[in-house]
């Protein structure tokens, strides 16, 4: 029987799927062994443990240490770019003639490769990185990670012209698509690939409104702060805030309102009970990169959903969401929308939208298509 094979090259372990980039990649992994590909995934271990879970998706998984000494920092090339690599990587990737997708400029290392220039090499993008990297700077709080971000940025921006050695690119989003356009060849739209398969809103209202995120990432932290303190200080509405590593900041600017609280280190499942049981899912962010996996979660199970434009600028996903950009906008959003119940027409049109290029089975059929039309099918 013929089979499909795939090398995907991840930045990180993809399990437990807990965070924007790794949902990514685990979901993608299932998508692929539903069709029936043989997926050989490589992934760059640096904290989270090794996955047997992952097994049952893939025909083979391997772990290449990550290479983060500070000697790094002093390379041409981007921290994240050059910390992985792997002559052991690059070896088992030459045994034989599959494709290759390599899962953000992070895993680029040896895209431009001579050993690899007869292949198929694929490039999942998640973020324009440099853009992505110069607003984690302008955020950030700390003087030395503050340079470190500006630094990273001009590097990733040099970096860049290496995806001129892909044979195509699968931007996350509409905006990135239309960036890479300009630049490379073969670019297409491939949405984010997620856990939710149905729309499932629960009945009835709920009592809070959630914001939640990774808190150690800047701009999550300042969007978490903005709320705080620009929202709900004086709204008297009460405010979840959910996401591990919350700053100090953070933690203290919430002790100061008993109506405002705060959820760390806990587990997915119980971020996703939050996200159904909440009145309002509240969403803002303040760059317009990617696409943001926590708004698809919070349309697909969460109740009203109140967005800024960065978070939906250019995704289709407008018109399912209350769009407010100043503190005043957002607070008369609330207001309104606290008591209100989404009615059948509402979740019918969110289901409408959601299956126009955000379900899992519609883009694990546009990847396949760009990578297998140019590969035949190799014995397995």
């Amino acid at each position: 029987m013929s089979k499909k094979h795939l090398h995907i090259i991840s930045f990180d372990i993809p399990f437990p799927a807990d965070y924007g980039g790794v949902i990514d990649v685990y979901y993608k992994l299932k998508a692929f062994a539903a069709e029936g590909v043989k997926v050989h995934l490589h992934c760059y271990e640096y904290g989270r443990k090794q996955a047997k879970e992952l097994e049952q998706y893939c025909a083979t998984v391997n772990y290449y240490k990550r290479k983060t000494t500070r000697q790094r920092l002093l390379s041409i090339k981007p921290y994240i770019v050059v910390t992985r690599n792997s002559e052991e990587l690059i070896n088992n990737l030459v045994k034989d003639n599959y494709p290759i997708l390599f899962e953000g400029l992070h895993s680029c290392y040896y895209l431009d490769d001579k050993r690899l220039s007869d292949r198929i090499k694929i490039v999942r993008t998640h973020n324009i990185e440099h853009d992505y990297y110069l607003n984690l700077a302008r955020v950030e709080r700390d003087v030395f990670k503050k340079y470190y971000f500006y630094n990273e940025s001009y590097k990733l921006q040099r970096f860049e012209k290496v995806l001129n050695s892909s044979t195509g690119i699968a931007a996350i989003s509409k905006n990135d698509a239309e960036y890479f356009s300009q630049k490379y060849r073969n670019v297409n739209h491939v949405s984010a690939f997620h856990p939710n398969e149905n729309v499932e809103i629960k009945p009835g209202r709920g009592n809070f409104v959630l914001y939640h995120g990774s808190l150690d990432v800047g701009e999550n932290n300042e969007a978490a702060l903005f709320l705080v303190n620009q929202v709900f200080s004086d709204l008297k509405i009460r405010l979840v805030i959910a996401g591990n590593k919350p700053s100090k900041e953070l933690r203290d600017a919430v002790s100061k309102h008993q109506h405002i609280s705060l959820k760390s280190d806990i587990s997915t499942e119980k971020i996703y009970q939050l996200i159904a049981d909440a009145q309002i899912n509240m969403l803002p962010t303040f760059q317009a990169t990617g696409i943001k996996l926590k708004l698809l979660a919070a349309l697909y199970s969460g109740r009203q959903c109140i967005v800024n434009s960065f978070m939906v600028e250019n995704t289709g996903l407008e018109e399912i969401c209350t769009v407010a950009n100043t503190s005043q906008e957002m607070q008369e959003a609330v207001k309104k929308l606290f008591s209100k119940t989404l009615n059948e027409s509402e979740i019918d049109k969110r289901k409408r939208v959601l299956s126009n290029g955000f379900g899992t089975q519609e883009n694990i059929k546009k990847l396949m298509n760009i990578i297998y039309p140019l590969q035949p099918l190799v014995a397995g």
